[in-house]
């Protein structure tokens, strides 16, 4: 641990340690794996999309007393620990999978579905499934466009780790979930739809719907931080309201293009939209007395001891 020779209002910096951002290569690789879509969309926005803790290395920031949010070392770590060990955890889990062989396809019966879902298995559409990905990659966007807000231009790097523990943890549940239940997709019922199309891995992750939740993640969790460095805006009704139709959206298509049953993208709905609010939550300044503080750098993570 060296001291630096920095001494900020009411602040001590101290200079812990220096790492790699293997978070954001972690998150890279899950990605890569998972949600392929995700992937192309984070690599070609990666100069300017600092994405998850992950992304949280990759930026620097400064002290802004009007924050809203504190950074806690034992927090971050904790919220990071819990995106990395159940997206490990998950990624162990599709190693175990067992594709459908081809005679598999013949026992599956859609009288085995529950009433709400069983009406879908007829629904295939390469259409709905590419405007899917359309939204998935535009909400991307959204924690992003907060930066047109100047006070939140002027706290980028807080932004930027609440995100990024967002990102990781929802993708972390999201893929855990998706290998411990191995929910069969509602096209591989489909026998319009070719037989080599259902034998892959794919096709037993249908529970929950990882773009409805990646996409409720990002927009509640822009609407959110949104809400919580303007709370007086006239415009949080508009956001409020965007942030709810998009995931929305998202899944409908899901559903219309044959990847998931209503009940996967509710619930992906319902995961993303909490971890989304939730997480800045956790983070609100509430506490009094002294604080210690995260604050990453490009290859290093510092602490700011706030002496109040």
């Amino acid at each position: 641990m060296v001291l630096m020779n920095k001494i900020m209002i009411g602040s001590v910096f101290l200079r812990v340690c220096r790492v790699r951002p293997v978070v954001y290569y972690f998150f890279l690789f899950v990605m890569r794996r998972l949600k392929p879509v995700v992937y192309r969309s984070i690599r070609r926005l990666k100069p300017a999309v600092p994405l998850g803790v992950p992304l949280v290395f990759m930026l620097s920031i400064g002290l802004n007393a009007q924050s809203p949010y504190r950074l806690n070392l034992n927090r971050e770590i904790t919220l990071t620990g819990i995106g990395i060990s159940t997206g490990l955890t998950g990624l162990y889990l599709r190693s175990t999978v067992q594709p459908y062989e081809v005679h598999d396809l013949a026992s599956l019966d859609p009288a085995n579905i529950n009433a709400l879902d069983r009406g879908t298995v007829h629904n295939y559409s390469g259409k709905a499934d590419r405007a899917s990905d359309i939204l998935l990659h535009g909400s991307l966007a959204a924690p992003v466009l907060l930066l047109a807000g100047r006070n939140i231009r002027s706290d980028p790097g807080t932004v930027a780790i609440l995100w990024g523990e967002t990102a990781l943890v929802v993708s972390g549940i999201t893929t855990l979930t998706k290998f411990a239940v191995r929910r069969t997709r509602p096209f591989v019922y489909n026998p319009s739809v070719p037989a080599d199309a259902k034998t892959g891995i794919d096709a037993k992750a249908s529970f929950f719907s990882g773009h409805t939740s990646f996409t409720a993640a990002n927009t509640f969790f822009a609407a959110r931080v949104f809400a919580d460095y303007f709370p007086h805006s006239k415009w949080k009704p508009v956001v409020w309201s965007v942030a709810t139709t998009i995931p929305a959206a998202t899944g409908y298509l899901r559903v219309k293009g044959g990847k998931h049953f209503p009940t996967d993208v509710i619930t992906g709905y319902a995961v993303g939209a909490l971890t989304g609010f939730v997480v800045p939550e956790l983070h609100k300044a509430h506490r009094t007395g002294n604080t210690l503080s995260l604050v990453p750098g490009w290859d290093s993570i510092g602490l700011i001891w706030e002496i109040r």
